[in-house]
């Protein structure tokens, strides 16, 4: 399995930085969790293989280009662009986003051969397929409605927490898996803003390594990810602090393989 976070943020000679100020990850070139730099950061080749996005939440920096993305195929797409979520977000992304205001319902609109966008519903706790991909999501404690994610291509099981702050479903249906190789877990702010994280619902470096005591897994890679770029160079230091050899910060760009 090979999974990017894909760049959100270049410098003026077009290199991405390691700023990550949206979401989104692409799986073995085919599917993404999330779709925050979707539409600006996907190469031409990946543009035209990327048919499913899965989105855990509806905040905007995990949605942001999606539109974009979608308006820019809708002109060649041959089968519809499937986003998969729970049906409380895409009640949210109906109402708020693809409203025919901010966005046209590219839902309910065809290109010359056939229908562009499509909402495909999961439910939290039930497996489910998307592409060759066995996907299975457990809710999280977050201000939106918001799911983590374990996803498995039948020999690499890797497990994606979403924004949240602490959770327990989460750590409920990874424990169960036979393996994780790799956890996504986001650590938002410094130590110094744990009543700020506390109150938008994210992690802080303790607080992250406080809900890894609940993980029972060993000998996997965990990356954390969502820093938010103002504070990004302290809590990669408070992240070195807590002393946990196979806790690194996942670099945005960087192609992972397992």
């Amino acid at each position: 399995m090979n999974i990017q976070l894909l760049p959100s943020s270049f410098d003026a000679s077009g290199r991405a930085t390691s700023a990550q100020r949206l979401t989104c990850f692409l799986i073995d070139e085919r599917v993404t969790v999330d779709a925050g730099s979707i539409g600006i950061a996907l190469t031409e080749a990946q543009r035209r293989k990327v048919r499913d996005v899965i989105i855990t939440h509806p905040h905007m920096d995990h949605i942001a280009s999606l539109p974009i993305y979608v308006d820019d195929l809708f002109a060649e797409v041959e089968e519809p662009i499937r986003i998969h979520a729970t049906q409380e977000v895409i009640d949210l992304l109906k109402r708020d986003v693809f409203n025919d205001n901010v966005y046209p319902r590219f839902d309910v609109l065809k290109n010359e051969r056939g229908p562009v966008m499509r909402y495909v519903p999961f439910a939290t706790g039930k497996e489910f397929r998307i592409a060759h991909l066995t996907v299975t999501a457990a809710p999280v404690n977050h201000i939106v409605p918001t799911v983590g994610l374990l996803i498995s291509d039948g020999k690499t099981i890797v497990a994606f927490s979403s924004d949240t702050a602490e959770t327990e479903e989460f750590w409920t249906m990874i424990n169960r898996a036979p393996r994780i190789d790799a956890l996504f877990i986001e650590a938002s702010f410094p130590n110094s803003m744990r009543q700020l994280a506390e109150a938008s619902k994210h992690l802080t470096p303790e607080m992250l390594s406080k809900e890894l005591g609940k993980l029972n897994h060993n000998g996997l890679e965990i990356l954390a990810v969502h820093l938010k770029p103002a504070y990004r160079e302290t809590v990669v230091k408070e992240l070195k602090a807590l002393g946990i050899d196979n806790l690194s910060v996942m670099e945005t760009g960087r192609v992972y393989e397992w």
